[in-house]
């Protein structure tokens, strides 16, 4: 793979985004930005659950092996308008699931600075000072070994 093309695969387009933030995200904080009058939609496949292999890495960048199986449900709708969206949700949530499909399709046609997409980076930025917390506490506590030579 040249570099040209691991620079292409790695950048993520705004959907991309925002579609990690909400499957991060807990029903709770997705319902919060869907708020209480969901627009009307058509629900193209209702949410179902089903599992998805899960794979890992030998030391976050080794070869790759199956480490198991996840839970996840998704969800399609289509708003009144024609905007289709998508969503997976990790474990059996299916009001999740909706709520995320629902906010995908609104965020498609919603300009970039809308208050819908604030409120998708004000969590992102949430999930990132969480994660920054959270790698901190460990960092506290790593211990260095090291092999001291007896007698030289």
């Amino acid at each position: 793979m040249t570099a040209k093309t691991a620079e292409r695969l790695s950048e993520k387009t705004n959907r991309q985004r925002w579609l990690a933030v909400l499957a991060r995200a807990s029903r709770d904080e997705v319902a919060a930005i869907a708020g209480t009058e969901l627009p009307r939609h058509d629900i193209l496949k209702a949410p179902e659950t089903g599992t998805v292999m899960v794979e890992g890495r030998a030391g976050g960048a080794g070869r790759r092996f199956n480490l198991g199986e996840a839970t996840v449900t998704r969800c399609i709708v289509r708003l009144d308008d024609g905007a289709m969206g998508f969503a997976y949700a990790l474990g059996r949530d299916a009001r999740k699931a909706r709520l995320a499909a629902i906010l995908d399709a609104q965020l498609q046609a919603e300009a970039p600075g809308s208050v819908l997409h604030r409120a998708i980076e004000d969590l992102a930025d949430r999930q990132r000072a969480a994660r920054d917390l959270a790698s901190r506490k460990a960092a506290a506590t790593k211990v260095d070994f090291f092999t001291l030579v007896r007698g030289a």
